[in-house]
């Protein structure tokens, strides 16, 4: 029996987005729905239309179930939520016909939004500001993990290797193109792939092959982004690490590893991630000795602290016959019950309503230590 609400920490889902990764969201926002613990959790589930309206939707996990021939989006229902109007308050309303309504005091906020306005630190600075605590990294990690450009120059600063290439802007595309093509052959050499600098979920990505193939990649990514990373293929294993913040004072945690394995396939695509597209099989926990899982734990770690990362990332590796290379740094990574990410923790020993209790009360403890330090603060003046 569920207990009354009163008694249960209020959480509100927001799930959706503008991004082109809205349909993987609301595929997450489906499985958390499904599998958070209703016992101790009272769920608020908003939704956030293409064009950005706040709704409040269903709580219905069946919903937004994955298919193939008809992804699940969230369609304005007239509904409108309505954030509070100062950091006083963490109670949200909902405007329905005209009507004005409370939700209740939000405990928590999961933002389980993928790719630009809503996982590159935008939604997170619009939850700052009204001061309603979230679960995930902040405003500046955020932005910078979502940006592989600027991943790159901070791992870099810290000593960790990553994947080499070159970056690309529109407005240098568009006026020297000559000049573009030739610095691709050149620097990077092929194949190479092409990557939106701040899309997920591999949209937008190309891997070309030969020149032929330079221009229709760029437009594509393009299409995403105003800037774009270009990387040699590298020759290697693709690995990947789970991480989790832990509680106030302790250091962040590592799962085991899994594993990519292309048995057909191109590369890791959109289709393969979360429509099981074939030629892909994803393998969790992937074969390593213990002294390169400790090494890939250790890296993951170190890359979820030099970007100031809170509460959840995955980080992508190459392991190549020099060593692990982190191909990039994922702070809000699918989070379907397929995903990578869950299956790691499922093999470190964390189901998935396990998983998900976890980053709750995580965050809840870090809240209540940012509320300390507030009230300590103010004190002080």
């Amino acid at each position: 029996m569920n207990q009354p609400a009163t008694q249960r920490t209020r959480v509100m889902v927001v799930f959706g987005g503008r991004s082109s990764e809205h349909s993987i969201s609301c595929a997450t926002a489906g499985g958390v729905l499904g599998a958070i613990d209703r016992d101790r959790y009272e769920v608020i589930p908003v939704g956030i239309t293409r064009d950005g309206a706040w709704v409040l939707e269903a709580d219905d996990p069946e919903g937004f179930q994955l298919n193939p021939e008809s992804l699940p989006e969230i369609v304005d229902n007239g509904t409108r939520i309505m954030l509070p109007d100062t950091v006083n308050s963490r109670e949200v309303f909902v405007d329905e016909n005209g009507a004005r309504r409370s939700l209740g005091v939000i405990d928590m906020v999961f933002p389980i939004l993928h790719g630009p306005f809503g996982e590159d630190g935008t939604v997170q600075g619009m939850l700052d500001l009204v001061g309603l605590p979230y679960v995930g990294s902040s405003v500046f990690a955020a932005s910078a993990g979502m940006d592989k450009h600027y991943t790159k120059l901070i791992l870099k600063h810290a000593g960790i290797k990553v994947a080499d290439g070159v970056t690309i802007t529109e407005r240098r595309w568009m006026h020297e193109p000559e000049q573009v093509r030739a610095e691709l052959i050149d620097a990077v050499g092929f194949p190479m792939f092409v990557k939106p600098a701040r899309a997920g979920s591999s949209v937008g990505v190309s891997k070309v092959h030969d020149a032929s193939e330079i221009d229709e990649a760029l437009r594509v990514a393009f299409l995403e982004d105003d800037h774009l990373l270009v990387e040699k293929a590298v020759i290697g294993r693709e690995v990947e690490i789970a991480i989790l913040e832990s509680m106030p004072g302790e250091r962040p945690r590592a799962s085991v590893a899994g594993e990519i394995k292309l048995s057909g396939a191109e590369f890791y695509d959109f289709a393969a991630k979360y429509l099981n597209g074939p030629g892909v099989e994803l393998e969790c926990p992937a074969a390593l000795m213990d002294a390169e899982l400790a090494e890939m734990q250790e890296l993951g770690i170190r890359a979820f602290e030099a970007l100031g990362a809170a509460g959840l990332s995955r980080v992508d590796f190459f392991l190549t016959e020099d060593g692990f290379v982190i191909n990039e740094v994922n702070t809000m990574p699918g989070f379907t019950p397929i995903s990578m990410f869950p299956k790691c923790w499922q093999a470190s020993g964390l189901s998935y309503p396990e998983l998900i209790t976890e980053l709750l009360e995580v965050a809840l403890a870090h809240d209540r230590e940012q509320l300390a330090r507030r009230e300590r603060s103010l004190a002080a003046r």
